[in-house]
């Protein structure tokens, strides 16, 4: 740990350095990627440096401890102790987390995908209401939320729909929202009173930059049409909707939320590089043989992640086995509790995995 809490000074100094160069202003996103990165250096820096102070206290209060002859003093001492050796537990738990590899996708802008599955109108109704809850609580954390594109039903429900979600670690914390979202209860048009389990498929992908993923212009097939409403009525004079297909791979994306036809093909393009950027690493992970059993947050989208039972006022994280009462609320947006203990579940598998890995690196030297 010494040796990595080195390596990241010295990578500190080497960007504040970067930072004092009149050039980097002159590139903005540059600039921004020198300074979150800096961040995320000192926090580390200043982790390490409150557990030296806190070790030496802890040191002092061990040897006074040991020399003093007053008993209550000597109580005092002892209290010190289990409290100092408390805080240490915790901080070194918190460094260890903070010096793991992190997700080079975390900082990045989201796009998020949600699509009615089994369940007809009544699964068309639940889209809307997880739609709902997303867009809430991009809301509570002060994110910027704009629709890509939609196919809404006449009831207020929604077929697909497809949102930027732009700001500080977006990714970060919705990355564990992808899978299968079931919800059961009794449909407002059921009149027997029985209970019916439909479904959502929500979909997180990492928004890609044209650096991330290049696209030859010449692999694109670009189709043009009128924008359809409810019930597939034509709602605009002019062909602004947009559908662009990759033919190497055989994605598909359409657009027309815009009554720009040049809106659309920029939304739509969004999408395809996201796409791509998530075929292109699901690759990578197979070919490297890191499936990440012991971890969550792959992205499976065939995956039932969570079950939203309204009868018993219910909603189950199967991943993790976390019920938490009362729907309305995490309905509303306060998703918080539940990606909280998702991302500190996510953090201590991956310690875990580290530390086991050191221990038979450890036991074949």
């Amino acid at each position: 740990m010494k040796e990595q809490i080195q390596s990241i000074k010295k990578e500190y100094d080497d960007l504040s350095e970067k930072l004092s160069d009149p050039e980097i202003g002159k590139n903005p996103s540059e600039l921004q990627k020198i300074s979150r990165r800096r961040a995320e250096l000192a926090r580390i820096i200043s982790l390490s440096e409150r557990l030296k102070i806190l070790e030496k206290r802890l040191t002092e209060s061990k040897e006074l401890f040991e020399s003093e002859k007053d008993v209550e003093l000597k109580n005092i001492a002892d209290e010190e102790i289990e409290k100092l050796e408390s805080e240490k537990n915790t901080l070194e738990k918190e460094l260890k987390i903070s010096l793991l590899p992190q997700d080079p996708n975390n900082q990045k802008n989201v796009i998020l995908e949600i699509r009615a599955g089994t369940g007809g109108a009544e699964a068309e109704l639940f889209a809307s209401e997880l739609f709902r809850m997303y867009s809430r609580y991009a809301e509570n954390k002060g994110w910027k939320f704009d629709i890509l594109n939609s196919s809404k039903t006449g009831i207020g429900g929604i077929k697909e729909i497809i949102a930027l979600i732009s700001d500080t670690e977006p990714y970060h914390f919705l990355k564990y929202e992808s899978g299968v979202h079931r919800v059961q209860r009794v449909p407002k048009t059921e009149k027997s009173g029985r209970i019916h389990t439909s479904a959502a498929t929500v979909a997180v992908l990492p928004e890609a930059e044209e650096v991330d993923i290049k696209i030859d212009p010449k692999d694109l097939r670009i189709d043009v049409f009128r924008s359809s409403g409810h019930g597939g009525q034509s709602v605009n004079t002019t062909d602004s909707a947009v559908r662009i297909t990759h033919l190497p791979t055989g994605a598909q994306v359409s657009c027309q939320d815009e009554r720009s036809q040049l809106k659309n093909k920029a939304k739509a393009m969004k999408i395809l590089r996201a796409r791509l950027l998530e075929k292109k690493e699901q690759q990578e992970i197979a070919k490297r043989g890191q499936t990440r059993k012991s971890q969550i947050g792959t992205g499976d989208r065939s995956e039932k992640i969570r079950t939203y039972n309204f009868p018993q006022d219910r909603v189950t994280d199967h991943r993790i086995k976390l019920t938490i009462k009362n729907i309305s609320e995490i309905l509303d947006g306060n998703l918080d509790k539940i990606i909280s203990k998702l991302i500190e579940f996510d953090q201590s598998a991956a310690a875990k995995a580290m530390t086991d890995k050191q221990k038979l690196l450890e036991n074949k030297i």
